[in-house]
């Protein structure tokens, strides 16, 4: 029985409580967070306020990590430096520099698991769609599209003012609504040449990160990528990916998978789990990454989300926000 612990009581902390819960090989035997009416969430397992003083006390084989952006760095390093496996909320980290840290501490300790929990991955869409680009069958990938338009309203902020400050949050709608959508772009087109974005803000909510960004993305193998992300839509609308090659579409919007025929007709190719509830947008891949990562830990296999697979979309952030700073393209080779 492998035994798991959760930093962070928050809003994502449910599921990953839910997934350790229902999983027979492992036993929930921790929780903290500053809050100590936290202990209410989860009363029959060990609480602590103290992250450090939990991994003193606590024999662990995995801690997953649900803290704001800015305590992800720091609680990562204190839990690998124990010797504890790690299951990552994203982001890795508030700037990719801060990242390739935890990339180096990654190799470092080589006999600790570091998973980042970029669940999207794992959707059945996007397996079936990367599996299309990797086979080679349709020729090379031309294009990527990827959307991301939905709501946050100002309430968002005023419940947890950190959102909105960029020296806890390393950003708005980049790093905490859309990384997903940038880590899949990155997924299906391979390395990047250079980026020209632009950041902003539509909405008048009075916070320091953007609201809104676009970017027109050049990848390495010539195909073009185009992303615009906004939490000023009217509601959370559908995120659309779409990969286009010479003679095929494809496009996963809906949480389905379709390909355009000869007469632009949609035909179905895989369908996701989903996830029920007003937290519908997270999707339904948490549990089957969370099951993955403790097979992992269990056979020692190295077949799960690293850091340094996460480390791009960072990459991707951090050059958006200096390309629209400096109002030029950004090659990724000279990211300050």
């Amino acid at each position: 029985m492998l035994k798991a612990a959760v930093i962070g009581l928050g809003d994502i902390s449910k599921i990953h409580l839910a997934a350790i819960q229902a999983n027979p090989y492992v036993e929930l035997t921790a929780v903290c967070d500053v809050d100590p009416k936290c202990k209410a969430i989860v009363p029959h397992v060990n609480f602590y306020e103290d992250y450090e003083a939990m991994l003193a006390e606590e024999v662990l084989d995995c801690v997953h990590i649900c803290l704001p952006h800015y305590l992800h760095y720091p609680a990562t390093v204190a839990c690998v430096e124990a010797g504890v496996n790690v299951f990552l909320e994203k982001p890795i980290a508030l700037t990719h520099k801060e990242g390739y840290s935890l990339v180096e501490l990654e190799k470092k300790h080589k006999h600790v698991k570091i998973c980042v929990c970029l669940q999207n991955r794992y959707n059945k869409t996007v397996e079936v769609l990367n599996e299309m680009v990797e086979s080679g069958h349709y020729g090379p990938v031309l294009g990527i599209k990827g959307l991301v338009t939905w709501n946050r309203p100002k309430a968002y902020y005023d419940v947890k003012p950190w959102r909105g400050k960029m020296k806890y949050a390393g950003g708005g709608v980049m790093i905490n609504q859309s990384i997903h959508t940038l880590d899949l772009m990155q997924l299906l087109g391979g390395d990047i040449d250079s980026i020209r974005g632009s950041i902003g803000q539509l909405l008048d909510y009075e916070i320091e990160v953007e609201d809104t960004a676009s970017a027109h993305i050049q990848f390495a193998n010539g195909a073009t990528g185009l992303f615009f992300a906004t939490i000023s839509n009217e509601r959370n609308s559908s995120v659309e990916l779409q990969v286009t090659f010479k003679e095929e579409k494809f496009t996963i919007k809906d949480s389905i998978l379709t390909r355009a025929d000869e007469e632009n007709k949609k035909i179905e190719l895989a369908t996701d789990d989903r996830l029920t509830g007003t937290k519908f947008y997270y999707g339904a891949s948490h549990a089957k990454l969370i099951n993955r990562f403790y097979q992992c830990i269990a056979s020692d296999s190295d077949k799960y989300t690293h850091v340094k697979d996460a480390f791009m979309s960072m990459k991707m952030i951090d050059a958006i926000r200096q390309s629209s700073e400096e109002k030029r393209r950004v090659r990724m080779e000279e990211l300050n």
